[in-house]
């Protein structure tokens, strides 16, 4: 290769590594403006960002949002330490249940997978409605106002487990046939060579099944009235729900509304509940896109 098409060709790959870098930034920074946006609301007066609307950098510095959010700093704590036991114990439960569930189904010698796999797909056509749902959870299960009607209902996912079915497909047959000559039972072979070759998939599903416990509010709406088993999002919700009640009676009264958090609260609150998922993403991103791709491949 002469001289001159070595030049071109890095010539070309610092263009090329250029407009990559350029194209990055500016994705870094059309993700990053909103959540500064976010901060820079959860710092700022109510009256200036009624007057002003948001900006990246508070005009009238204020901490009232935080104030109020963190009223009952006790009550707020007890659902943070809520939330997060119910995300760990439900993700660790879920996830092993999950990856049992789809190892038994990807297994081409059980001769049952594909009624199996027929049931569970048909769940997600058709149920039974809210209302049976309630009925089976309150008067058949006795689960009101419990810690099992905030763990129970979203411990699985028909949907993480066809990918983590096939996901599962992708670790050749000769790893299991060699296990069990040696004599190593079925259990053994799924705990100590299944989930450790798996963790790219597990490390997916389980990152969504904890968001979908750090997220939920709706079955503390229906199942619980006891405010010691309020989740972290449910008493966010009942906040904000109050906020605006006392919001109208001001306005009905003719008080002055201005100065009561309003916006800035629900920038503070934000603020307040994202900080431990945004912490755990980075422990599973390098697992994150090749169990997401893997898993979606059919085959």
């Amino acid at each position: 290769m002469s001289t001159t098409s070595v030049k071109k060709s890095q010539i070309d790959q610092r263009i090329l590594d250029t407009v990559g870098y350029v194209f990055i930034a500016v994705i870094c920074l059309a993700c990053l403006i909103p959540f500064l946006l976010i901060i820079s609301g959860s710092l700022t007066s109510e009256s200036s960002i009624t007057s002003d609307g948001f900006r990246l950098w508070p005009k009238e510095f204020s901490w009232d949002a935080y104030t109020f959010a963190l009223k009952h700093p006790e009550q707020f704590v007890s659902s943070y330490l809520l939330t997060i036991a119910l995300t760990v114990t439900g993700t660790v439960v879920g996830l092993f249940i999950s990856a049992m569930a789809a190892y038994v189904l990807q297994r081409q010698d059980f001769e049952w997978r594909s009624g199996f796999s027929f049931f569970f797909y048909f769940t997600t056509l058709f149920n039974g409605g809210l209302v049976p749902w309630y009925i089976l959870m309150v008067n058949y299960l006795h689960m009101k106002n419990t810690f099992w009607a905030l763990l129970v209902p979203p411990l699985l996912n028909v949907f993480y487990i066809i990918i983590l079915r096939t996901f599962l497909r992708s670790i050749p047959d000769a790893i299991t046939e060699s296990a069990k000559i040696d004599g190593a039972g079925d259990f053994t072979i799924f705990v100590r060579l299944i989930i450790p070759l798996a963790k790219p998939g597990l490390a997916t599903i389980g990152l969504f099944t904890a968001l979908n416990y750090w997220n939920d509010w709706f079955n503390s709406l229906l199942f619980v009235q006891n405010e010691k088993l309020y989740t972290l999002q449910y008493l966010l919700y009942k906040m904000l729900g109050n906020l605006e009640g006392i919001r109208k009676v001001m306005a009905i009264t003719g008080m002055q509304v201005t100065d009561l958090p309003g916006e800035s609260l629900k920038m503070a609150l934000a603020i307040l509940v994202t900080g431990p998922i945004i912490f755990l993403y980075p422990f599973v991103q390098r697992y994150f896109v090749q169990g997401l791709t893997v898993g979606a491949v059919k085959g």
